[in-house]
């Protein structure tokens, strides 16, 4: 069995995030936000989230972008709802659980799902106790590795 290191720096952060997003542009449910709606460019948008989750885990980082703002923008298209956040936070957990293992990964899980609930709540989803909306509780997911 292979020792999952924990994240360690940027690289790591760059190689998590490329796993991540190449398995959030081909998800059936989520992958048309980042494709057909926002028309994101991964070399583009990579830096910024690298910056962000570098600032979030390892505090060697500056990020001064408003995170929210992309995401409200989004929302004005097509309507983000908690299926599709509880996906977001699938596919975040097996990216990070296919790689690593420690507490920066376990921190990395918590922040993600802290934040899916955040802009679930701020873009008007209120709460996602008994909405049956789809959002997936963390403590239910068994995914490890991403295909």
């Amino acid at each position: 069995m292979r020792e999952t290191p924990d994240i360690r720096d940027r690289h790591d952060l760059d190689v998590l995030l490329r796993r991540f997003y190449g398995a959030a542009f081909a998800d059936p449910l989520i992958g048309p936000f980042f494709t057909e709606v926002a028309g994101t460019d991964l070399e583009v948008h990579l830096p910024h989230i690298a910056d962000f989750w570098e600032r979030a885990l390892l505090r060697t980082a500056d990020y001064g972008r408003d995170p929210f703002a992309p995401h409200a923008a989004l929302h004005t298209v097509r309507p983000l709802t908690a299926a599709h956040f509880g996906r977001w936070v699938q596919l975040w957990h097996a990216s990070v659980d296919g790689l690593h293992a420690g507490p920066r990964a376990e921190r990395a899980k918590a922040q993600g799902e802290r934040i899916a609930l955040v802009l679930l709540k701020r873009l008007g989803g209120g709460s996602t106790e008994g909405t049956g909306g789809g959002f997936v509780p963390l403590a239910a997911l068994e995914l490890r590795s991403v295909a």
